[in-house]
């Protein structure tokens, strides 16, 4: 996996995006029963909890019997909201159905001619089929297979193939340039369609660098640059020209040094530039990367990759909740040209397939037009488990773990697996409750406040102001409603 180090300088470093998910903060510990009735001392009403949250907007949950599927409680069950990313659970099921838990994406380095004595005599070509997780250090294990057949010179052309998917230079239109959460995609992708832009303060001015570095190696990026410009705002600009990706910064909110990801927008072009300088390390010289539309007929393979399984692919995306991942899938699952036809053909297999109703226009959920109710959403996690991909959904699901009011973590007899969701005001969890004994329950919990979201500007949509309030008074208020069903009905 690329290095999730830890980056410096204040609001340039900060990573964090609204894809990100976190643990309950409230601990749903069963209530004790009185006997001889049905009500549960402590357990407060859900209109109660609902108008001591202050979200305003709308809060929208369901929660059911799994087995049955059997509405317990439900609060505006069947308004339609964003779901954010716990639209990434319907995806995992999409894919496993459609693709298989065993599914891998291959990359592969093709000879277009005869290899005699180190010099190939025609094209070498760079074929991807989309792989998520390549990284620096895949790729120059890569490069390095590739030299242990004795290549060390290509009298053709180097070209790379990035056509199994469609070329799309973000997810969301409606993000700001700069954050690495809105990737482009392609068929080739390198550390989730992200460089790695690095400055220290030097005298006079800054020095600046570009690199797509993994934990072994760092390999410096030409095709994306940084000037820093003098002034104050905006954080950031980018524009594409000349086949390069030129970026400006603001020197004001540079400080002394850091580094922080910064989105890549032609992935195929950065995959093929990063190969080839990873390729003149082992000793093999290849000419400047031109792109194809597809791979030579009957060409040998020298050297591939090979992805993890899909199961494990997907586990990873819902733990980290990764935009890319979820939208490759997605794309490879639907075989559809765009995204907004993908997100369609995954709604349609969800009403025939789990019987419930909702419009995904993406994968990740970082969409805005996307929604579902609650209702909906619970019924497909009862229906998925009728399905072969139901156990596997659960396998690869987030244990969301247990927090008590202050944050720390604290043990529990009942376990919550499921899958968070954040855009700027806008927090959702959906999964199932598993108590020791007793009913396990499916949910769902959808807090948005659109009216909040919709007043932000293009700029503030990183970090809005009061964004992280709203999401830890929506985290506390999910907690509450689970603790509460583990309570009345676990």
């Amino acid at each position: 996996m690329v290095s999730r180090r830890v980056v410096l300088g204040g609001v340039l470093a900060g990573l964090a995006g609204p894809a990100l998910g976190e643990g309950l903060v409230i601990s749903p510990r069963p209530v004790a029963r009185p006997s001889g009735g049905s009500a549960v001392t402590g357990a407060a009403e859900p209109g109660a909890l609902i108008t001591a949250a202050k979200l305003g907007g709308v809060v929208g949950f369901a929660v059911a019997e799994a087995r049955s599927g059997r509405i317990l409680e439900a609060v505006e069950g069947g308004r339609p909201l964003p779901p954010a990313s716990t639209a990434k659970a319907v995806t995992a099921l999409y894919a496993l159905e459609r693709l298989g838990p065993g599914h891998r994406f291959v990359t592969q380095v093709v000879a277009a001619g005869a290899l005699r004595g180190g010099v190939l005599e025609g094209d070498l070509v760079l074929i991807g089929t989309g792989d998520p997780e390549l990284d620096t250090d895949r790729l120059g294990d890569l490069a390095a297979r590739l030299a242990a057949t004795g290549l060390r010179r290509v009298r053709g052309d180097f070209l790379y193939v990035d056509t199994a998917l469609p070329a799309l230079d973000q997810i969301a239109s409606d993000q700001p340039d700069h954050v690495g959460y809105n990737p482009a995609i392609s068929g080739l992708n390198l550390n989730y369609n992200r460089v790695h832009f690095e400055w220290r303060r030097a005298q006079g001015g800054w020095g600046v660098a570009m690199d797509a570095r993994g934990e072994r190696f760092a390999p410096p990026v030409r095709m994306a640059r940084m000037e820093v410009v003098r002034r104050e705002a905006p954080l950031f600009t980018y524009r594409a020209r000349g086949g390069a990706e030129e970026w400006t910064v603001a020197s004001e909110a540079l400080g002394k040094g850091g580094s922080r990801w910064l989105p890549v927008r032609n992935p195929g072009a950065y995959v093929a530039e990063v190969f080839q300088t990873l390729a003149a390390a082992q000793g093999i010289e290849l000419p400047a990367a031109k792109r194809s539309a597809r791979g030579p007929a009957g060409g040998q393979v020298l050297a591939e990759h090979r992805s993890d399984p899909l199961a494990d692919i997907l586990r990873r995306m819902l733990r980290w909740s990764t935009n890319l991942t979820a939208e490759v899938v997605g794309l490879t699952a639907s075989g559809a040209g765009g995204l907004r036809a993908s997100g369609g053909a995954m709604s349609d297999w969800a009403k025939a397939r789990l019987g419930a109703e909702g419009r995904f226009v993406d994968h990740s959920g970082l969409g805005a037009d996307s929604r579902i109710s609650a209702e909906e959403m619970v019924r497909a996690m009862v229906a998925a488990q009728a399905t072969r991909t139901g156990g596997q959904l659960k396998a690869v699901l987030r244990d969301l773990g247990m927090r008590d009011g202050e944050g720390e973590a604290i043990e529990s007899p009942v376990k919550v697996i499921g899958k968070t969701g954040t855009l700027n005001f806008v927090s959702a969890l959906v999964g199932y409750v598993q108590p020791p004994t007793g009913r396990e329950l499916a949910f769902a919990i959808f807090c948005a406040d659109a009216a909040r979201r919709d007043r932000l500007s293009v700029a503030e949509r990183e970090q809005p102001e009061g964004g992280r309030a709203w999401t830890r008074r929506a985290r506390r208020l999910q907690g509450q409603l689970i603790a509460r069903w583990a309570g009345l009905y676990a």
